[in-house]
């Protein structure tokens, strides 16, 4: 179904406004500190909302609806557990990276292990966040190929390019004022969609919680045990606080941050504060998804939709009116591209420092540095559209497939990270024994095992520090040796 020109133009608009905020923003980036870590000044609150628009992308405003409205509401168990786990990183790990000038989170595990594992942390990070995020371009373009017919690989390159553009010329400047804006606008979008779902349905809101009741889709608590159900209270609580121990804790493109703000208690105050608000937004897709159950059992649809992704979208694409249906588009483009600046912003920043920039490359001038990391936005742009076109070939959940690659290597470099912490006589090479048994276990655990996702970042932070702590004793550490190695 193509859109009318009203609301493509509408979308339009917004894709070429936030390109040029975002140039008009990144015009002050000047220097690498600038352009990586805004120049450690941001206020606290642009930072929470960067926080919470780059862990929302297309694939929560569009999959999480689809999750209520072919199951019920018991993924809200799962941002309890990220809510529980902010908590843990605000104590444990954010005082960590205030300790220095840190451009990115494994900096510190240069600090503590050396550059070997500062660099198998960051290539983990990089490669992940990579996949990861080329599935949710992927999932962002299905709307822009649905309302105007383009091939998928088309509606891909478009969206990629777009992001690419504002990404490279503004840096974290431009990311985190157009993460507030992009954050505005899927709020927004997400709250009108609600209420244009309720005022449909004949009944009302009252129809909708007696249709959602009556079918099981308001559950919320689910307090049966079972290692393949990712949506159970414990997979919830336990998998997602140590999922948030790794994907904000030492996940680079969150703990950049962390980087930006002026001290250490602006970023913990940014950081516990949106967690609060992530679990209101989950909440309110997972509503949206209750109510596309109550409207379809009234208007049923002419063809069953191919899968729970979809359906969201094709409400929005069918049933919206004129104007405010470009309003809800934008909303969806901003979700992806809140997620995919930021992605670009810190591969190419830890690629910058944690592979080029070390050593003697250190000595680089900053107009140099500065020019080698906008160029690497441009590869990591490239190579994420590469993955974006391959994910019409992924038969399972986009949502699934995501988180299920991001816990998989977060929890391991956790575990690393524990190691530093926790066991002081873990040196580099016991360390890099651990990650590497880590990797190999969790490996074995995601191709042969049905556990489910959310408890990857546990079992992957524990076998990684149980391993390198088992090998300190075959490579203890030197007591000669410095706190970097």
């Amino acid at each position: 179904m193509s859109v009318g020109s009203v609301d493509l133009g509408i979308l339009v608009v917004y894709l070429v406004g936030v390109v040029l905020l975002g140039l008009w923003i990144g015009r002050k980036a000047g220097s690498v500190s600038d352009f990586v870590v805004g120049g450690r000044n941001r206020p606290w609150w642009l930072i929470l909302f960067s926080i919470v628009a780059t862990e929302t992308s297309t694939v929560t405003f569009l999959s999480i609806p689809g999750f209520a409205y072919s199951r019920d509401m018991t993924w809200l168990q799962i941002p309890l557990g990220f809510l529980l786990g902010r908590f843990v990183v605000v104590f444990l790990l954010l005082p960590q990276y205030f300790t220095g000038s840190f451009y990115t989170a494994y900096d510190v595990l240069h600090e503590r292990f050396g550059g070997a594992a500062q660099r198998a942390a960051s290539a983990l990070f990089i490669i992940t966040r990579s996949l990861a995020d080329g599935l949710r371009l992927f999932l962002s373009s299905i709307v822009l190929q649905e309302m105007t017919g383009i091939p998928l690989h088309w509606a891909v390159i478009v969206m990629g390019v777009a992001t690419i553009v504002y990404t490279f010329f503004g840096g974290i400047r431009a990311v985190l004022v157009t993460d507030l804006v992009q954050f505005v606008i899927y709020i927004g979008g997400a709250i009108v969609a609600l209420l244009l779902i309720v005022e449909r349905i004949p009944g009302g809101w009252e129809q909708v919680m007696a249709v959602g009741g009556e079918a099981g889709k308001l559950r919320v608590f689910d307090l049966s045990f079972d290692w393949s159900n990712p949506y159970g209270l414990w997979a919830g609580l336990i998998g997602g606080l140590f999922i948030t121990l790794g994907s904000h804790g030492v996940d680079q493109m969150m703990v950049q941050r962390y980087l930006c703000a002026r001290n250490l208690k602006d970023a913990q105050r940014a950081l516990w504060v949106g967690g609060f608000v992530v679990v209101a937004q989950f909440a309110l897709f997972l509503l949206i998804g209750v109510g596309l159950f109550a409207f379809y059992q009234v208007f049923p649809p002419e063809a069953a939709f191919e899968r729970p992704d979809r359906v969201f979208a094709r409400f929005i694409l069918d049933e919206i009116p004129v104007g405010v249906l470009g309003i809800l588009l934008g909303a969806i483009f901003a979700a992806a591209m809140s997620t995919l600046s930021s992605s670009l912003n810190s591969c190419a920043t830890a690629a910058a420092n944690d592979f080029i920039f070390t050593g003697k490359g250190s000595s680089a001038s900053a107009d140099k540095q500065l020019r080698v990391v906008r160029i690497l936005t441009v590869v990591f742009g490239l190579i994420q559209i590469a993955v974006g076109i391959g994910g019409q070939w992924v038969k399972a959940s986009v949502v699934s497939s995501v988180l299920g690659i991001a816990a998989f290597t977060t929890g391991i470099v956790l575990g690393v990270f524990f190691l530093g912490i926790f066991a002081r006589r873990v040196g580099e090479r016991a360390a890099l024994a651990g990650l590497v048994i880590g990797l190999s276990c969790m490996s074995l655990i995601f191709f042969k095992t049905t556990l489910a996702w959310p408890w990857f970042a546990l079992v992957g932070s524990a076998i990684t520090f149980a391993a390198g702590l088992g090998a300190s004793y075959i490579w203890p550490r030197s007591a000669a040796a410095p706190s970097g190695e």
